[in-house]
């Protein structure tokens, strides 16, 4: 058959030459003279996922965000349940170095080997928050104190604020070892570089030793800085959070000079306490950290008792254990609550004690005895002012 053009049509037997030749080609490998696009989509969508296909190092660029922004330790579980491979890529060190501490936030009565183990390979590839739960947990729950001072030390010297606050706490108290171990300068001295971080906590240690002379030169003025310091940091804090979740704040930034009486010695039970004593202001109890939490459900569940004549500090988020007995001080007044800090006495105070603290006689016919805590230092007895 010929065109208008002149051009004659192929035969029909030509046309199926030509279909051959071109199809032998294409499954030959030989793109020359085939334009035809290949359908590689349907293949792979069709007998592997997708994900497969990611390079390594996205993935675990990936991998390193969620765990970085993760609230609970399932938000991380879930990925290792995944597959063999998202499995390996989400113990990467580069993913564990820069977890978040939500992620180690275990529940004592979880407590295992495998999860010591992966606290463990976290603290080795240089997490500094796996590094302090870990060593709080070794020093307060497992008595290991050496292990766990260690890791809070490598935590400490990465300047994790937290770390530095707890070793000062053990430099004060002595903890693990004797009476006469109390390194009182040194926990200034630690205290000093957990506030400088900003740490709240600290703030308050450390304003409390200014105005009382405890292990530096008493300066009034400069320990009442420190403590109004801290107080705006926390109110900033508190700002900050309940901006981010979209709260009312006008239910509890108001104005209340008396503290909230709390049912539970233990447990809060309710939402807000005055600890912003500066300001007058009523503010949510802070979130403790996944440390304390772990050492709260630890003792809790031995029947609030780390060993038999020694106490737990009667702050409800810290969680500290006496490493030996007497090693807390007790409240001046009634002599019932002891607490590991001057921060957690302040804290306490405001949350609950102020209403419940009252003169009991037998404690003040045992302080005109002698007590049997430990002796003064640098002219503070083993009790705490109540006020």
């Amino acid at each position: 058959m010929r065109t208008r053009s002149g051009v004659c049509y192929p035969r029909a037997d030509v046309c199926v030459e030509m279909r051959t030749v071109v199809k032998t080609r294409d499954l030959a490998g030989d793109s020359m003279g085939c334009r035809k696009r290949r359908r590689l989509s349907s293949e792979i969508a069709g007998k592997r996922d997708l994900f497969d296909v990611l390079p390594d190092d996205i993935v675990v660029s990936i991998f390193s965000k969620l765990g970085s922004t993760a609230r609970c330790p399932s938000d991380f579980i879930n990925v290792l349940n995944t597959c063999k491979r998202f499995n390996s890529l989400a113990l990467n060190s580069v993913v564990l170095s820069k977890a978040s501490p939500e992620i180690f936030a275990v529940e004592a009565r979880n407590w295992s080997e495998s999860a010591h183990r992966f606290l463990k390979t976290c603290a080795d590839v240089g997490n500094v928050e796996a590094c302090y739960t870990l060593g709080m947990i070794r020093f307060y729950c497992l008595q290991n104190r050496g292990s766990g001072a260690s890791l809070m030390a490598k935590a400490a010297i990465n300047s994790h604020a937290p770390a530095l606050y707890s070793l000062a706490v053990i430099q004060f108290n002595g903890s693990g070892g004797t009476k006469d171990d109390k390194d009182l300068r040194a926990g200034v001295a630690l205290c000093s570089r957990a506030a400088f971080l900003g740490h709240i906590d600290a703030l308050r240690e450390l304003g409390h030793c200014l105005q009382d002379g405890y292990g530096v030169q008493q300066n009034i003025a400069e320990g009442r800085r420190f403590l109004v310091q801290a107080n705006a940091r926390e109110l900033a804090a508190v700002l900050s959070s309940a901006e981010a979740s979209n709260l009312n704040t006008h239910s509890w930034l108001t104005w209340n000079p008396y503290p909230i009486p709390q049912a539970s010695h233990r447990q809060p039970a309710l939402p807000g306490c005055p600890l912003l004593s500066d300001f007058g202001c009523n503010v949510p109890v802070p979130k403790a950290h996944t440390a304390s939490r772990f050492l709260a459900e630890w003792f809790d569940a031995r029947g609030g008792m780390p060993r038999a004549g020694l106490r737990l500090c009667s702050h409800v988020s810290c969680g500290r254990p006496e490493t030996r007995k007497h090693e807390f001080r007790r409240c001046s007044v009634c002599g019932a609550v002891n607490y590991c800090s001057r921060a957690c006495q302040a804290l306490d105070w405001k949350l609950r004690h102020k209403a419940e603290c009252a003169p009991v006689e037998r404690w003040l016919v045992e302080e005109a005895d002698g007590g049997d805590g430990n002796d003064a230092i640098d002219g503070n007895d083993d009790v705490i002012a109540g006020s």
